[in-house]
């Protein structure tokens, strides 16, 4: 099992860097816009709109590195008053539910995707393309999120019974 995780966490690396890559791009296409545009060499027109489906990208990319890491969004000063063994069985809970509402979010993005393809539907602004191919990688992201909270879980099995120590808000 710990060779597997391995072996996915080097997955979350590589989809962590690719995240990395493309704000680089974002960073450099708004750059180039707004350089082009007050040089009076017009702009580049569908920069914004690959500007948002970048910061959607990196959300979705590094989104299970972030939750390996334990960098997402964390409020732990309850569990670390509470005694550790009620702390632990709290991480339980919130695992279970982040597995949960991961397994809906997969359920729900292949149900979406699944119904643009079946329609043909067009995404139509600047740039025309279809429109699965903007909901493409969703499901993609939470089964990574998913398959992270299982291990996470592994983890909080085998280690100590008290909340985890990764990226605490109090010492």
């Amino acid at each position: 099992m710990g060779r597997l995780s391995r072996s996915f966490g080097r997955l979350l690396d590589f989809l962590m860097v690719l995240a990395c890559a493309l704000l680089l791009t974002m960073t450099l296409l708004i750059g180039a816009d707004v350089g082009l545009r007050n040089v009076g060499l017009g702009s580049v027109a569908w920069s914004s709109e690959v500007c948002e489906y970048i910061l959607y990208l990196v959300t979705l990319l590094s989104a299970p590195w972030l939750l390996r890491r334990g960098q997402h969004i964390r409020v732990d000063i309850l569990l670390r008053t509470l005694p550790p063994l009620i702390g632990w069985v709290l991480e339980w809970i919130g695992d279970i539910l982040g597995l949960a509402c991961s397994l809906y979010f997969v359920r729900y993005g292949i149900k979406v995707l699944v119904a643009s393809y079946l329609s043909n539907a067009i995404s139509i602004k600047t740039l025309v393309m279809p429109e699965w191919w903007l909901l493409a990688p969703m499901p993609l992201a939470f089964v990574a999120v998913s398959i992270e909270f299982l291990f996470r879980m592994q983890r909080l099995a085998m280690g100590a019974r008290a909340p985890r120590s990764d990226a605490v808000s109090i010492s």
